[in-house]
């Protein structure tokens, strides 16, 4: 018998810790078999509220029933399995409850393998179908068409601010298509490439994120050109069709791409190195569009849009009337109007729903000192990162 495999050698198994091993085993393949049991069970009352809500035309994806099975399942959850893990397990549940109720279709901001297309298959799980859709205007008019169900867009970075982007497509369609949930991600920026680090010349990615990167850039590679693509999923593709060109021509391959993990196991390019970002806590969040009004969780935001009268002080008395009747805003934005100079479109985020009377207060009063004012929809507040 090989020293290596002798009951002494370091790595072998005893005869009694096989037994103990073989004997815990056998009781996660019994626990196995009643889990899947069970979600077969549950699968079968999934297809008998699928049937209800065809019948009755409730929407398949309510985020305020998500947002009460995931804190359920978390506050029954004792351990050892960390939240994160069965908020994981939970979400793709709910992903396979949606293809048994109704095929749904999302729409994202493009090209596969884009930090949105990642925070879509974190929201939503693998089980349903995903458009790519190009450019955040593209999601805006496919869900507002009822092409997709529902669209995913970036609104805010925690390092870059707000995306203009969707602040402007929100003002396009005010009225048509509403903020139905909202998505937080952390974006992990990983240097990609099939080359040996010493040989990397060109860095391909968004301008964005050569900011967010530049720090670690100018210590590693302060040499290697920086080369700005449409998206970073493109910067991807570029990188590995740059490698693949030199190695044809038997040249060393020296191109390399800054995007998410995601982007990389789609395109076939590895990671070098791992979270290169220089702040580490780099949150995106995302707003779910829907043609349809969420109903209240007990944890809500309500998105407004507005522009002010021309008089002095309009902003304060808009802003005031929030603080009067005890609503928090979380978040404010602005945008230039377009239509005349120096005049500009406002967006708050404020804690609550639009159906709470103080909410229903403040907005009326809010409304008076208004050329305009939209609510772009209410929707349960994003407690968790994904």
């Amino acid at each position: 018998m090989p020293e290596d495999q002798t009951p002494n050698a370091p790595g072998a198994e005893r005869p009694e810790d096989s037994a103990q091993l073989a004997e815990l085993r056998e009781r996660i393949d019994t626990l196995d078999q009643q889990l899947v049991d069970l979600l077969n069970a549950r699968a079968k009352l999934v297809v008998d509220v699928g049937t209800f809500k065809r019948g009755s035309n409730t929407p398949i994806y309510a985020p305020h029933r998500e947002a009460q099975v995931l804190a359920k399942a978390l506050g029954r959850s004792q351990g050892p399995l960390p939240s994160r893990t069965i908020e994981g397990v939970y979400r793709e549940l709910m992903s396979g409850s949606f293809a048994l109720e109704q095929p749904l279709r999302i729409g994202f901001l493009g090209p596969p393998g884009s930090y949105s297309h990642q925070a879509s298959v974190k929201q939503f799980g693998s089980s349903v179908d995903y458009e790519d859709l190009q450019l955040i205007g593209g999601v805006f008019t496919e869900v507002r068409r009822g092409h997709v169900n529902y669209g995913l867009v970036p609104i805010e970075n925690s390092i870059g601010g707000g995306i203009t982007e969707t602040l402007d497509a929100l003002a396009e369609n005010a009225g048509h298509v509403r903020v139905y949930a909202e998505v937080q991600i952390e974006i992990k920026h990983m240097l990609l490439t099939d080359c040996k680090p010493h040989d990397v010349r060109r860095i391909h990615s968004k301008p964005e994120v050569f900011a967010q990167c530049r720090n670690w850039l100018n210590t590693q590679y302060p040499h290697a050109a920086q080369l700005p693509d449409a998206s970073t999923s493109q910067a991807v593709q570029t990188a590995k069709k740059e490698n693949q060109t030199a190695m044809e021509i038997g040249a060393e391959p020296g191109s390399a791409a800054i995007a998410s993990e995601l982007a990389g196991e789609l395109y076939g390019l590895p990671v070098l190195f791992s979270n290169i970002a220089d702040n580490p806590d780099n949150i995106t969040r995302f707003y779910v569009i829907s043609r349809e009004q969420a109903l209240p969780s007990g944890d809500d935001k309500t998105a407004i849009m507005f522009a002010t009268d021309d008089k002095h002080g309009a902003l304060v008395e808009v802003l005031q009337a929030f603080h009067v009747q005890g609503v928090n805003l979380s978040h404010i934005d602005k945008r230039p109007s377009g239509r005349e100079n120096w005049s500009y479109t406002f967006y708050i985020d404020a804690l609550g729903h639009q159906d709470e009377e103080n909410m229903q207060r403040a907005i009326a009063q809010a409304r008076g000192h208004c050329k305009e004012l939209h609510v772009l929809g209410s929707f349960p507040r994003s407690t968790r990162i994904l």
